[in-house]
């Protein structure tokens, strides 16, 4: 992607979100990454670079199994 000197070069260039057409290809597969995680912020930017929909239905929902550091109270 080139620099654009403004936001409506930008549109000009690139089109908008209006026009945008989401891929489903052979490529976009669900993630169990939790919400807010950094694998899961990293599939959604791979999801964005590839023209895929941000959400697919089986991805991860809830944090059911999932085990984390515990910190005592202080």
């Amino acid at each position: 992607m080139s620099h654009c000197k403004n936001v409506f070069e930008a549109i000009l260039r690139y089109g908008h979100d209006e026009d945008f057409v989401p891929n489903k290809d052979d490529n976009f597969e669900p993630t169990d990454a939790p919400a807010g995680s950094q694998e899961k912020i990293e599939v959604l930017r791979k999801r964005v670079e590839l023209g895929q929909p941000l959400w697919h239905t089986t991805d991860r929902v809830d944090y059911s199994g999932l085990t984390g550091a515990i910190r005592p109270r202080e």
